[in-house]
């Protein structure tokens, strides 16, 4: 097959180079070299190349500090600062970060930085994929330039496809060897290369599109979906809030309606939204359409409603607090989980830290815990340490408010945890979504129970 070697006959394994060895494609090159892969990471991050090289954990998914250490004392899975060392390898998967500035505008440099760096060291016959999120035509018109400029020409010399990167964090090596992956070729041998190098390398069914444009907008199609059912599912919570209703009920009824090829799937509720995707896909899509003329009310909205959440959320924490006869000035508030999304200590785009920012204001006094975060990135963000144990963080508090749905979070001992706050207690529940028994467990030992939505 053009731009993949036949490895048929086991002569050698696949070599892989991964260029942005960050989250994405640190989980990718675990998952490659477990299945049997060589992979090389580049990343200009010199400080994340010493970390990785150290063995620090730096990326706190399931798994991935156990399967680093093993695969790269085997030698299977290494990491350096040049990308020449790319131009042994059979793919070359670019996972770069790919920002936005403030009016949702695409930034190109740190993609048009490797791509023309990449465009100097490719050799005849590589495979090249691009898995950072862009505007449709990017590939096309920005990568395929930059990767041409050492006389090389994609199709003919060289593949060059496009596969979104769709990963859920928290689950990623788990969701590796079975997630579906689009493939967008540049040409039609760039397709059918991509497509056999991952149903080869990680087993994974494909789905094919007519060229890269397609490719990338699944990408930014599924995080406005996601980023839009959310903003229904924070409404609807403040609507079941104001009619004593739990949100999770009607949410649960209601997703057994069948509807098209599935079933209605309303998410659910939480303080709000973060983490590297849904705060700026939609935006960067929304951009590309105004520019071509067309309003996107809908990420607009969506934007809007999410962004909004973290006050929502302090307001009810307030506003249950002085039910309590304790006004949220000089409260103690208990913060448990400052991550983004639960079962990660990700800190990016965080919506508790304005949560937590809205408490301080208000003259509460926050004590913050967080056993899967980084203690210096909690201090820079926050202004403010971790907590050096669970049993220090809740000692005394008029409120303890879990923002990310941890496991340990969910192991937590009620009646310890009854002893040790002040009663009247508030257990404000912004991510965990405590089933019945445990709520009804909470309001038996005297605390009041406050969720979104419940």
């Amino acid at each position: 097959m053009r731009f993949l070697p036949d490895l048929a006959n086991g002569q050698r394994d696949l070599r892989v180079a991964v260029v942005g060895f960050g989250y994405v494609g640190s989980c990718l090159g675990v998952a490659l070299a477990e299945r049997g892969a060589t992979v090389h990471g580049v990343d200009s991050d010199r400080s994340l190349v010493a970390a990785l090289r150290g063995g620090d954990r730096v990326f706190d998914e399931p798994g991935m500090s156990a399967a680093w250490a093993r695969l790269a004392a085997a030698g299977r899975l290494t990491v350096g600062t040049e990308l020449g060392a790319v131009s042994g390898s059979d793919v070359v998967l670019v996972t770069v970060g790919t920002p936005i500035d403030a009016d949702g505008g695409f930034v190109a440099d740190a993609l048009a930085t490797a791509c023309g760096g990449l465009g100097r060291v490719l050799t005849r016959g590589q495979l090249v994929i691009v898995k950072s999120t862009v505007p449709p035509g990017t590939t096309r018109q920005l990568v395929r330039p930059l990767l041409e400029s050492g006389g090389l020409v994609a199709g003919r010399d060289f593949g060059l496809a496009y596969c979104p990167e769709r990963l859920a964090e928290g689950a990623a090596l788990a969701q590796l060897p079975t997630l579906p992956v689009v493939v967008g070729g540049l040409d039609p041998d760039s397709g059918e290369a991509a497509a056999a190098f991952w149903t080869g390398s990680l087993g994974v069914p494909t789905v094919a599109v007519d060229g890269p444009e397609i490719a990338e907008l699944v990408k930014l199609a599924d995080n406005w979906w996601i980023d839009a059912n959310v903003a229904l599912a924070n409404e609807l919570a403040q609507v079941c809030g104001v009619l004593g209703i739990d949100a999770l009920d009607v949410i649960g009824a209601a997703n057994t309606l069948p509807k098209g090829d599935s079933r209605v799937n309303i998410l659910r509720p939480s303080i709000g939204v973060g983490g590297s995707c849904l705060p700026k896909d939609p935006p960067m899509l929304a951009r590309i359409a105004r520019d071509k003329g067309v309003q996107l009310h809908t990420v607009t909205t969506a934007r809007a409603v999410n962004d909004a959440m973290p006050q929502y959320s302090f307001e009810l924490i307030r506003d249950e607090l002085a039910k309590l006869g304790k006004p949220v000035g000089g409260a103690r508030i208990a913060v448990l989980g400052l991550a983004f999304k639960n079962e990660t200590g990700d800190l990016r785009l965080t919506p508790v830290r304005p949560l937590v920012a809205a408490l301080v204001e208000a003259g509460a006094v926050t004590a913050l815990y967080d056993p899967l975060a980084d203690p210096a990135a909690v201090r820079a963000m926050f202004g403010a340490p971790l907590e050096s144990s669970l049993e220090h963080t809740v000692a005394g508090a008029d409120c303890v408010a879990v923002l990310a749905g941890h496991r340990a979070f969910h192991q937590l001992d009620l009646d310890w945890l009854a002893a040790s706050v002040a009663m009247p207690c508030l257990l404000f529940d912004g991510r965990a979504y405590y089933p019945r028994a445990t709520v009804a467990r909470l309001r038996a030992l005297g605390f009041a129970y406050r969720g979104i939505g419940r």
